[in-house]
């Protein structure tokens, strides 16, 4: 599995991030395979070259049409063709959720339907094979935690099929109201368009979050490189990091989480629980579950779950598979926590299974599991408080373990 984190001082546009998926090792048919399953093997012309921008090195990519009259696809037949595909479903899943991102934010600055959205909105096909060939990169990395960092959104104006538009574009603003994206601005900025509907609607769905990464052991980059002449290098890094490691230290640690929530007024008593249960053993660090009253005076239930930023997209799945639920809304937090470890605690009974915690001061504090309490509690003979009572809970007899989990 890989963590990356996409460094985009210069923006986010789709033919940068997928150079530097090729820079970063993916091989071109990765890319080429799943948009000849689509049936657009002779629809373009893919050329990648080593190139520079301000000094640093980088590939960049140019798509071209091989189409002598492109047609005016919809937003409702690309959604069909790719459906109907040969793609595997996780990566079928992928584009489909971009493509969705893209075509209800042109529909929604519009004033149209998703449905009715034409595919130069969504992107021509240069943005279909950036869409499909970042999607289908990702997937071949294994990809298993994705940080992007805040990208700047430019300034001036920009000449599209609609005419001079501002930058930011509405689409991309649309996006970033969508999804709950901060954009960087201000006078120190180049005046051009940094990022771009298809390069924010990428990061939008894939990544697990924005931000800086709190520790960065970078083990390879990928550079891909812009097309516009900037005061600046106009690049984008797509670095391969080590996981970072828990420390040992006696100071509490920060974690990045993702809150997801929703709320639903059509799943019994029944449903609830085991969706409970399903985001609890699929990762979740804890769910909460509180009844609200939505709309028509019906009774409902929110559902909350906190997750860690990496495990966000596995947790997703599973509200899809598991709730009724037709949207989820999800937010970027972080919490400070204690350094923690489990095992076993020596007991006169018996091994106790228990968590210990490491206060800063370097106090240790002892809270045996309520199953494993209850457990041995029936064992002895002694009701589970009585037992408590008895254990010494300051550490001695907790055995050894090296690795401290945060």
């Amino acid at each position: 599995m890989t963590s990356l984190f996409v460094d985009c001082p210069t923006g986010l546009a789709g033919d940068m991030l997928l150079a530097a998926c090729l820079d970063l090792g993916v091989p071109e048919e990765v890319i080429h395979e799943p948009l000849r399953q689509l049936g657009f093997a002779h629809a373009y012309a893919l050329s990648v070259e080593e190139a520079s921008s301000g000094g640093l090195r980088g590939l960049r990519l140019v798509v071209e049409s091989t189409e002598d009259e492109p047609p005016h696809r919809h937003w409702r037949e690309l959604r069909d063709r790719i459906s109907a595909s040969p793609l595997s479903a996780p990566l079928r899943q992928r584009i489909l959720s971009v493509f969705e991102a893209l075509a209800e934010a042109e529909a929604a600055v519009h004033g149209t339907d998703p449905e009715a959205v034409h595919f130069h909105e969504v992107g021509a096909i240069d943005s279909l094979v950036d869409v499909v060939g970042v999607c289908a990169a990702l997937e071949h990395l294994q990809v298993s935690s994705l940080l992007c960092q805040p990208p700047p959104a430019g300034r001036g104006t920009v000449t599209t099929a609609h005419g001079v538009l501002p930058v930011p574009v509405p689409a991309v603003l649309e996006l970033a109201r969508r999804h709950g994206l901060t954009l960087l601005g201000g006078m120190g900025w180049p005046e051009a368009e940094l990022t771009t509907p298809t390069g924010l609607a990428l990061m939008a769905l894939q990544a697990d979050g924005f931000g800086w990464p709190s520790v960065l052991q970078p083990v390879a980059t990928g550079i891909g490189l812009g097309h516009r002449q900037l005061d600046r290098p106009n690049l984008l890094r797509l670095i391969q990091v080590q996981p970072a490691q828990c420390s040992a230290s006696d100071q509490p640690q920060w974690q990045d989480l993702v809150v997801q929530e929703a709320w639903i007024d059509d799943a019994s008593a029944e449903a609830i629980a085991w969706l409970v249960e399903q985001l609890r053993s699929g990762g979740a660090q804890d769910v909460a579950c509180a009844p609200i009253q939505m709309k028509k005076g019906r009774a409902g239930t929110a559902v909350t779950a906190l997750v860690r930023a990496d495990h966000a997209d596995a947790l997703r799945r599973i509200w899809w598979r598991e709730s009724p639920t037709l949207g989820l809304r999800e937010r970027h937090q972080g919490r400070w926590v204690l350094p923690r470890r489990r095992g076993m605690l020596s007991t006169s009974w018996g091994d106790l299974a228990a968590k210990q915690a490491r206060r800063p001061d370097g106090q240790l504090e002892v809270k045996p599991e309520r199953d494993a309490l209850q457990q041995l509690a029936d064992k002895s003979g002694l009701t589970p408080s009585r037992l408590l009572s008895q254990l010494r809970l300051d550490g001695e007899g907790f055995e050894p373990w090296e690795d401290w989990r945060c």
